[in-house]
């Protein structure tokens, strides 16, 4: 990790895969793991988001895992609250920090379709699920920071005589992140988040959300205290041409894969959760929006055309396609209106990983100084 005004973030799978390459090797690659996070570390990300699903492994262990395979590379690990309990949270989080020498971060993610949370015993509506959230961070934090043995009386949580002896390395606490863009969402992110993660929309979409987060921020005493991320997928090329025929190659790939294994995060034709209906409305207003965000993997689906046979791809799979320049000019846009950390994830994930160290993160690096006062943004 770095003291940059900007932060980079990529994505630490457990097996090579994406929405447009089948799965190679183990569903548990540790080889590949290891390799991935070491490439990203060499690459100069800060971060790598390890992500959470109820059929995948479970990421505090890939998390360990690969910050012993790095010295410098932080993880960030997606975390769904009502899974366990807080306090048991707290201490797994707050010992990872320890072993990793203070590189942890946690991303706070409620859930935004009932069948998913189902399959993990979790039946409440997603209102629910927001207030459950708001208890848990409030007991969580509690854990992290408090001097002394508590009790806690929540509608969620009840704890007598918590010993919080186990505290994070990084003080006051890790890092949060937090995404949701439902009302409900916003307001729990207000009240607790550091950073707010947003997908990949356009700029005017993002300023939007920036304005209403901040917004509820300024009511809880705290619109300065967070800071923004975007969460985007580059697809570079040497040339302008020669980057769009990469991203039609990604998309005749992924209508392949997709056509053989649906993903199914849908329900009746339309996304439950509001990011995804949000970005399944821009891609629907035309395939390039802005300079170059590219909607191709999104208006895949059907809920596009308006059809029940949608395959669910509306969440992180808006891109921004051109030369390094070209995209690295994107992407400044993107800081000029307030975002300050970029998770950048690739279509061929390792391969990209290596191209956008080489070719678009010093770019950035180098023009941000020049661009906007760094202390407009707070470091970590």
């Amino acid at each position: 990790m770095s003291s940059h005004p900007l932060e980079f973030i990529g994505f630490l799978a457990h097996q090579a895969a994406s929405e447009s390459q089948s799965p190679v090797g183990p569903l548990v690659d540790p080889a590949f793991v290891g390799a991935f996070a070491q490439t990203q570390e060499h690459a100069g990300f800060d971060r790598a988001l390890i992500a959470y699903h109820s059929g995948a492994p479970d990421g505090l262990q890939i998390a360990a895992y690969a910050t012993q395979q790095t010295r410098r590379l932080g993880v960030l690990v997606a975390h769904r609250p009502g899974v366990v309990a807080p306090t048991v949270a707290a201490r797994q989080l707050a010992t990872l920090d320890h072993f990793s020498g203070g590189r942890a971060a946690v991303n706070i993610i409620t859930g935004g379709n009932d069948a998913e949370q189902q399959r993990d015993g979790d039946f409440l509506s997603h209102d629910e699920r927001y207030a459950r959230t708001d208890e848990y961070l409030t007991l969580m934090k509690q854990a992290w920071t408090a001097k002394t043995p508590f009790d806690f009386n929540g509608r969620f949580y009840q704890v007598r005589d918590y010993r919080p002896n186990v505290q994070p390395l990084q003080k006051p606490h890790l890092p949060i992140f937090f995404s949701g863009s439902s009302v409900a969402a916003v307001q729990v992110a207000a009240k607790h988040a550091d950073v707010f993660m947003m997908w990949g929309e356009p700029l005017a979409g993002i300023a939007e959300q920036i304005a209403n987060v901040r917004a509820a921020a300024a009511v809880q005493g705290r619109a300065e205290a967070l800071r923004f991320s975007l969460s985007i997928r580059p697809i570079l090329g040497a040339t302008e041409a020669e980057a769009w025929a990469r991203a039609e190659r990604i998309r005749e790939a992924a209508a392949k894969r997709l056509s053989r294994t649906p993903l199914t995060l849908v329900q009746g034709g339309v996304p439950q959760n509001v990011g995804s209906r949000r970005l399944l409305d821009f891609a629907a207003q035309g395939e390039v929006l802005d300079s170059c965000l590219w909607t191709g993997i999104a208006r895949l689906t059907g809920a596009v055309a308006g059809t029940a046979a949608t395959t669910g791809v509306g969440g992180n799979t808006t891109a921004l396609v051109g030369t390094p320049d070209q995209v690295a000019d994107a992407l400044l846009a993107y800081h000029r209106i307030g975002i300050s950390t970029f998770l950048l994830r690739g279509f061929d994930p390792l391969e990209d990983a290596v191209a956008y160290g080489r070719e678009l993160l010093p770019r950035i690096r180098a023009r941000v100084p020049a661009e906007l006062p760094v202390t407009a943004f707070a470091p970590l």
